[in-house]
């Protein structure tokens, strides 16, 4: 074994520890991050293009004028405030 497969498989085994540790320590608070960050995303969508679904909460000047920036998540917001709700979405979604 040479001196730069020694290395490689040094940097390898570290590699593994790293993502062993992360894991264990940091993975579930980071999915958590993203699901409160996804849910805080649409709550925002409904609040300023609730009109598209029947619920005006905002005039629809401000909405045109966020409309720009809101357009591309509106077809995932529609599917996922109009999908049916089950128990099962609330232990483990």
């Amino acid at each position: 074994m040479t001196e730069e497969e020694k290395v490689s498989a040094a940097k390898r085994l570290w590699q593994n520890i790293c993502d062993t540790v992360y894991g264990m320590a940091a993975h579930d608070m980071s999915r958590a991050a993203l699901r409160t960050r996804a849910s805080m995303e649409h709550l925002f969508i409904l609040i300023t293009m609730g009109d598209l679904l029947g619920i005006p909460i905002l005039p629809p000047y401000y909405s045109l004028r966020l409309l720009p920036y809101v357009v591309p998540q509106i077809a995932t917001w529609k599917r996922r405030m109009l999908r049916e709700k089950d128990v099962a979405d609330a232990m483990f979604g």
